[in-house]
């Protein structure tokens, strides 16, 4: 299995991620990570095709917290396997178990955003006991039924376009204009069609068969969720036109307390969190505080 890495000079432009780069081992892989501040922990995770980047306007609101974002394998600063066959939803899981116990992580409040969701929640599900909170933004959890058709012309997209065109996937799914450098930005982890197996794998592994990876995982998130009864935010854009509405499953399945709270964040894509990520961060501290 031929793994590579994606040059520093790459992420040199970048003035808008300023924080130093901090790895764990995993099996025969590096995974990059972002640790800043103290107190609680916020865990974050990213979706497809973007990275910790994505999280950046958070940690100065959410300062006076200790706020940790890795990348996924296959992304952002995280080494990258050769081959679109080499990543599974097993790989990825086992990536994720074994950053949270590398660090320790405990009491967390977990921030997860699409495919950040499919893995974040289903490592919630398996271990509830080191959660304290829980914050869902624009995801969802397959159990391995039918995806609808334009989901499926996704997957063929991304698995047989000659050169995923990273950064202009973020623009379209996002409701305003990106600056130019952000859009770089994105592009910055996959200079080459080698670094992007990652990016080009992760729609397929999105499980719609019974027997396809991640399907026990994820209903075990599901009934983990619908027994949840310590604090819960639901937050989802209005412009959303791959996962809008998908905020009502969550409001179905969770329980119904004081503890659920809910919300909309107006005039933003997919990718909230780049175009309203200040405005987020807000409402967690104000979440975290009980004062919502």
């Amino acid at each position: 299995m031929e793994i590579i890495k994606t040059d520093p000079k790459h992420f040199k432009s970048i003035k808008d991620y300023p924080y130093p780069e901090k790895y764990v081992d995993f099996e025969n892989l590096q995974m990059h990570y972002i640790d800043e501040g103290k107190g609680e922990t916020i865990l974050a995770f990213h979706g497809e095709p973007s990275w910790s980047y994505l999280y950046r306007k958070f940690i100065p609101i959410l300062k006076d917290y200790r706020f940790v974002a890795p990348d996924l394998i296959g992304f952002g600063k995280s080494d990258k396997i050769v081959g679109f066959k080499n990543y599974s939803f097993d790989l990825h899981f086992r990536s994720v178990i074994n950053f949270m116990e590398k660090l320790d992580l405990q009491d967390i409040t977990l921030v997860v955003q699409d495919w950040g969701g499919l893995l974040g929640l289903s490592l919630l599900g398996k271990f509830p006991e080191r959660f304290k909170r829980v914050v869902i933004l624009n995801t969802f959890l397959p159990v391995g039924k039918p995806l609808p058709k334009f989901f499926k012309a996704w997957v063929k997209y991304a698995k047989y376009h000659l050169n995923l065109p990273v950064g202009k996937i973020i623009q379209r799914a996002s409701f305003g204009q990106l600056a130019p450098e952000v859009i770089a930005a994105y592009d910055a982890p996959f200079p080459t069609k080698k670094h992007k197996h990652g990016a080009t794998s992760f729609p397929s592994l999105v499980p719609g068969k019974p027997t396809d990876g991640g399907v026990e995982e994820m209903k075990q998130a599901r009934k983990v969720l619908s027994e949840w009864n310590k604090p819960a935010l639901i937050l989802f854009s209005d412009k959303d036109k791959i996962l809008g509405g998908m905020d009502q499953f969550f409001l179905k399945i969770m329980p119904d307390t004081d503890h659920r709270k809910h919300g909309i964040i107006k005039d933003a894509g997919h990718f909230l969190q780049e175009e309203k990520g200040e405005e987020i961060a807000k409402i967690i501290d104000k979440f975290i505080k009980s004062e919502l």
